[in-house]
């Protein structure tokens, strides 16, 4: 049984993870975040910390960007994504 299946039987709330894609290669990176979707599905409120911008906003119903420990914008996940302060700054647009 993997580490995520143990944590998750004793059925938490809320699930908090710190950049779970780190030093990942990318099919390991999308296969955490199809993870974090289906736990998110089942309920689980998720407090994710990650610099993975895109996969983090698609995946997320909320978003708040830190810059220098500070929180410079938030708002919906949709809405940040499409945004144009977070396109230029995180996305490359």
């Amino acid at each position: 049984m993997d580490a995520m299946a143990r944590a998750l039987m004793s059925r938490p709330t809320l699930l908090m993870l710190d950049e779970p894609s780190m030093g990942l290669v990318p099919l390991m990176v999308e296969k955490i975040f199809e993870t974090i979707r289906n736990i998110s599905a089942q309920g689980v409120t998720i407090l994710l910390v990650e610099q993975n911008a895109k996969l983090t906003l698609e995946a997320a119903q909320r978003g708040y960007v830190l810059e220098s420990g500070a929180s410079t914008l938030s708002g919906a996940a949709n809405d940040l994504l499409g945004g144009d302060a977070v396109q230029r700054a995180y996305l490359g647009a």
